[in-house]
C-alpha cells in the first residue's frame, strides 16, 4: 500500500506540536532542511526512506507505525492529556512520555513476536461503593496470579506485566506528579512510574496505577502527589493497598503491641512505606486510633529499602542497572530486546534504537547482561 503522504504529514505536526517544537528545531536536531521538512508537513512530497528512519528516530517512533496509514501512535490520548493538564508537563517531561510510549509500543510488538504469553486478566466492578471495588479486584487478581489469600507478593513490576501491562520508570522534573496510565491503542495499558520518587512509594504508584487500568475505563489518567482525593482516587488507591497488603496478612502478623520499631520492620518486610502500612492496619482494624496517631509518622531508614529489579546485583552493576532505570529503561525490556536480538527478530542497529542507546553502547549493555554480541552479527 502506497505512503498516504497527507497522513504522514499530519503524524508529523501533531508530534511536532505535541513536544512544543518549531520546524527550525526539528531542522537542527535532524539534519532534514526547514523548507523539505515543511513540504513534508504538508504533504506535498514523499519522505525517502532515510528520512523516514531519522524522523522516526527523532519523534521516538516505532518506523512501522510511522508509515503506516492506520493511527496507531496514541494521539488522541496525549493530545487530551496535555489538553487537560498541558501545564503540569515541561517541554522535558514531554519528550520523557514520548519515550515512554516508544518503548511500551516496541515492548508489544517484541512481545507479539517472540510468541510471549501473559495472563489477560478483566474485572468488572459492580455496584457504586468504590472502596469496594478497589478491595475486589485486588483479591481477584492475587488469586488470578496463584497468591494465596493471605501471601504477600514480591516485585510488583513483574506481576503487573504478567498481565499484560506495561510498566516503566522515569525522572520526571514535575515531582508532583507521582505517575500516569496511558491506554494505548496498539500496546494496551501503559503505566509510568515517576522514578523521582522513594522506592516504595514507587511500588505504591505502580499498584495504584494498575488500579485505574483495570478499574477506570479512561484513556489516561495522572496521578499527583499534592490533589484533592475523588472517588477514582479512593479507589485506586484502595486496589493498591490491597494488592500489597492483603488484609487476611494484616491481621495474622503476630504483634501484640505496636510501637515504632515494630512498624518499621513489617513495613521493610513488606516492601512499603511505614504511613502505608500504618493506614492498612488501622483500616482493618488491627490498631486503635490512639496506635495509628503514635506510629504513623514512623518513617523507614533509607539503608533498610531495596528495589525488587535491583537485588542480588553486584556494586558495579547495581549502579548501571540503577541508571537504566532511571532512563527508563526496565531489565525486563532490555532483556527482550536481546532475546529478539539473539532469535535473529532484529539488528544490532535496531536493537541500540530500541534501547535509545548508539551501537557502541550496545556493546557495553551486553556485556553488562553478560551476552556476547558478536554472536548476534
Amino acid at each position: 500500500m502506497a505512503l498516504d503522504t497527507k497522513e504522514f504529514g499530519a503524524k508529523l505536526v501533531r508530534y511536532r506540536e505535541q513536544l512544543e517544537l518549531v520546524l527550525s528545531e526539528v531542522a537542527t536536531y535532524t539534519g532534514i532542511e526547514q523548507s523539505r521538512l515543511a513540504d513534508l508537513e504538508r504533504g506535498l512530497q514523499l519522505p525517502t526512506g532515510d528520512e523516514v528512519l531519522i524522523l522516526a528516530d527523532f519523534y521516538k517512533c516505532d518506523y512501522r507505525f510511522f508509515i503506516s496509514n492506520e493511527k496507531l501512535a496514541p494521539f488522541e490520548q496525549t493530545e487530551n492529556l496535555y489538553r487537560r493538564h498541558g501545564n503540569e508537563f515541561s517541554k522535558e517531561d514531554r519528550w520523557r512520555v514520548q519515550e515512554f510510549l516508544f518503548l511500551c509500543e516496541i515492548e508489544q510488538v517484541l512481545m507479539q513476536e517472540l510468541g510471549t504469553r501473559f495472563a489477560a486478566f478483566d474485572f468488572i466492578p459492580k455496584g457504586n461503593f468504590y472502596k469496594l471495588h478497589g478491595q475486589e479486584a485486588a483479591a481477584a487478581l492475587r488469586q488470578h496470579l496463584g497468591y494465596e489469600s493471605n501471601q504477600v507478593g514480591g516485585d510488583v513490576y513483574s506481576d503487573f506485566r504478567k498481565i499484560g501491562f506495561h510498566i516503566f520508570r522515569r525522572h520526571l522534573a514535575n515531582s508532583n506528579i507521582s505517575g500516569l496510565m496511558i491506554r494505548h491503542p496498539f500496546a494496551g495499558p501503559c503505566i509510568l512510574v515517576n522514578y523521582s520518587e522513594d522506592i516504595y512509594r514507587q511500588r505504591f504508584t505502580a499498584a495504584h496505577e494498575a488500579g485505574h487500568a483495570i478499574l477506570d475505563r479512561e484513556d489516561f489518567v495522572v496521578s499527583f502527589l499534592k490533589a484533592p482525593g475523588n472517588l477514582v482516587e479512593v479507589r485506586a488507591n484502595t486496589f493498591a493497598s490491597s494488592y500489597l497488603l492483603p488484609p487476611s496478612f494484616l491481621k495474622n502478623i503476630p504483634v501484640e503491641d505496636w510501637s515504632r520499631d515494630t512498624l518499621i520492620h513489617w513495613a521493610s518486610k513488606l516492601n512499603v512505606s511505614a504511613i502505608a502500612l500504618a493506614i492498612g492496619l488501622k483500616e482493618n482494624g488491627v490498631i486503635t486510633e490512639d496506635e495509628y496517631s503514635t506510629i504513623s509518622s514512623t518513617k523507614v531508614p533509607a539503608h533498610q529499602k531495596s528495589d525488587p529489579e535491583l537485588r542480588g546485583l553486584e556494586a558495579r552493576q547495581l549502579e548501571r542497572k540503577q541508571h537504566l532505570l532511571e532512563r527508563g529503561l526496565s531489565t525486563f525490556y532490555v532483556s527482550l530486546c536481546f532475546d529478539s536480538l539473539a532469535a535473529g527478530k532484529i539488528t544490532n542497529a535496531r536493537a541500540a534504537e530500541m534501547l535509545l542507546i548508539s551501537e557502541t553502547e550496545l556493546s557495553e549493555l551486553a556485556a553488562l547482561f553478560r551476552i556476547n554480541l558478536f554472536a548476534h552479527d
